[in-house]
């Protein structure tokens, strides 16, 4: 039995999905259409019978009151072609039997039972003048005499036999329809999976995220689950495909970035290994200029790794206090730059108040921002700092006072390796404000840039406060 079991499942994996669904959807189908027509031919037989014998109870009835007051009678010659019903009366006491005896129904010990009241009435089947009949017999009432009613069931027989032939006939039709049925159902049922499947198959050979599944018109609330999954498949095709994109991106901006001063570094490299060429002011500045290169090109490799990363691990998260985590990136930026003046303005609603969050991360977005806004102050200009707690979201802002950002910059300022027109003279990568947005985008904060009333630059930090 194991083994059997073992070998159908096998069998069962070996076949297609659409097959296993076609056959299945047909052997439900065709069990159905059959158990019907079953049902149907016992339900014909049994009333064809029933009213054959209710025929036979309804004629016992009108003989009796018609032969109330006879005696015992053998059926006469009628009974040989039985075109109407065959009587005959029959007495419990076989001495009292016709002269002649019975010639066509045969008198039995139960229809001696039943003329004495000690049986109950009875159908039977028997044949006679070599047609089937079926008979009844019963009591007479008040009486030790028995009636037989007699009629012919070829008829019953042969309205059987058409009927199970008809139904025979309809049974197949039906287990052809089921097995068309089952095949327009595994076709249509999974179509989408067959698009799916031929979608993967064509991204796993061509690498190329483009393609999509199609998916049938009609509102979302008629989309069954099919229908559904696809349009899943469609959503995470469109993610893979936009990150895919900017990792592609990524390394094309970063091989950019990277060449000019892996360049430069080279260029320093082999002006050094000619030292004994130039002078101590010559090697001095080669070598310095070495140092801030290879600072520039760590820090560079450092903001891409950075870049790279996804959300940190869940471990990581902890409870942390936005205002703490802001005095501690404002004291560092004053000892970054001390030509500038930082101010910080906390709300006394939000000093206490903690969010989840990984400190290393947030202080690095704070710290980009900051940077980002000495980087573009004029030197003694201010940087404001700001934290309040407005409804249930923390608001920090941090503002300069430098020549601001031009309408057309501002929808490109969190891009990787963008540079607006003033920037482009100015230290730095172009990836602190990218770096900065997904450490918020990570914590499910929303980061956003601003022209600031009167000049300068305006970034705004929410942080859910809940």
């Amino acid at each position: 039995m194991t083994g059997n079991r073992g070998l159908g499942a096998r069998w069962r994996r070996r076949r297609p999905l659409r097959t296993r669904l076609a056959l299945t959807a047909s052997a439900a189908v065709a069990l159905v259409a059959v158990g019907v027509c079953a049902a149907a031919f016992v339900i014909i037989s049994y009333q064809m019978t029933r009213q054959l014998e209710l025929d036979l109870a309804q004629t016992a009835t009108q003989r009796i009151q018609q032969t109330r007051d006879w005696g015992p009678t053998a059926s006469d010659a009628s009974c040989r072609y039985q075109a109407v019903p065959c009587v005959q009366i029959v007495p419990a006491d076989p001495a009292r039997d016709p002269r002649g005896g019975y010639r066509a129904l045969p008198v039995t010990t139960a229809t001696r039972e039943v003329a004495d009241g000690r049986r109950t009435a009875y159908y039977s089947e028997l044949t006679v003048a070599g047609q089937p009949v079926r008979m009844y017999t019963t009591r007479f009432p008040g009486r030790h005499q028995a009636l037989q009613v007699a009629l012919r069931s070829d008829t019953v027989e042969r309205g059987v036999r058409q009927a199970a032939w008809a139904l025979s006939a309809v049974g197949a039709a039906g287990v052809l329809l089921a097995g068309a049925l089952g095949y327009w159902v595994s076709r249509t049922g999974l179509a989408p999976v067959a698009r799916l499947t031929a979608t993967a198959e064509r991204i796993a050979a061509t690498r190329d995220a483009r393609h999509r599944i199609e998916l049938p018109a009609g509102p979302p609330a008629r989309e069954d689950e099919v229908t559904r999954l696809a349009a899943s498949f469609n959503a995470m095709l469109g993610e893979l495909e936009e990150s895919v994109t900017a990792r592609r991106r990524l390394v094309a901006d970063a091989s950019h970035e990277l060449r000019t001063p892996l360049t430069a570094l080279r260029t320093n490299a082999e002006l050094l290994a000619r030292a004994d060429r130039l002078t101590d002011a010559q090697r001095d500045r080669a070598a310095g200029a070495l140092g801030r290169q290879l600072r520039e090109v760590t820090t560079l490799v450092n903001d891409l790794i950075e870049l790279a990363r996804d959300e940190e691990p869940r471990p990581l998260v902890e409870q942390v206090r936005p205002a703490a985590l802001l005095a501690h990136a404002v004291g560092a930026a004053r000892g970054h730059w001390p030509e500038i003046a930082f101010t910080s303005d906390v709300d006394p609603d939000a000093t206490a108040l903690t969010v989840p969050g990984v400190p290393a991360r947030l202080t690095r977005l704070l710290t980009n921002l900051l940077d980002n806004a000495a980087k573009f102050s004029p030197p003694g200009g201010p940087v404001d700092t700001e934290l309040r707690l407005v409804s249930d979201e923390l608001h920090l802002t941090v503002r300069d006072h430098g020549p601001g950002i031009a309408p057309g910059d501002l929808p490109h300022v969190f891009d990787r390796f963008y540079r607006a027109e003033a920037a482009r003279a100015l230290p730095g990568s172009g990836l602190g404000l990218a770096m900065a947005r997904q450490i918020a985008r990570a914590h499910g904060a929303e980061l956003t840039a601003e022209a600031a009333p009167g000049g300068g630059a305006l970034f705004r930090l929410r942080i859910p406060a809940h």
